[in-house]
């Protein structure tokens, strides 16, 4: 089983088998209980996922801070990283980071756009093609992605 991971509150979490088929997807878990009652990936939430998944390997996306993003984005951001790290280790699943660039060409994306990364994943997975039918839902897109990536790196089939 491979992990893989987008970053950030609007991320998700996707499951691929050695062959590249999809799983299971789980929209990232957050709570509004950060600072200020912002939206934080919520530790607890996601280790039921993590360690419920018997995963091998994980492949999270590799971002930092968006330009002109503030500190308290910035932080935040960090602080889901830090939380998504910290989980994969405490399951003891080998963690790998990949930037965007390199997973989007990987899977042969040429363009930067969060509905192009949704119409790959339906192409991938027609069969799960309701689960990256939302505008929203480009985060599950992206992390099942980054998991084929990874895949790819480690030498797998997608």
């Amino acid at each position: 089983m491979i992990v893989g991971i987008d970053i950030g509150v609007q991320g998700a979490v996707a499951m691929l088998d050695e062959t590249g088929a999809l799983l299971e997807i789980s929209d990232m878990p957050v709570l509004k209980d950060g600072p200020a009652g912002r939206r934080a990936v919520n530790a607890p939430l996601l280790a039921h996922i993590i360690f419920s998944s018997h995963a091998t390997h994980a492949f999270v996306e590799s971002a930092n801070a968006r330009p002109g993003e503030g500190p308290t984005g910035a932080f935040a951001f960090g602080r889901a990283r830090g939380v998504i790290e910290g989980v994969l280790a405490a399951a003891g699943i080998p963690c790998s980071f990949i930037t965007p660039p390199s997973w989007k060409r990987a899977v042969g994306l040429t363009l930067a756009s969060k509905d192009a990364s949704r119409a790959e994943a339906i192409r991938r997975w027609p069969n799960h093609a309701e689960l990256f039918a939302r505008v929203k839902d480009d985060g599950r897109a992206e992390s099942a992605l980054i998991a084929a990536a990874g895949l790819l790196r480690k030498g797998g089939e997608r």
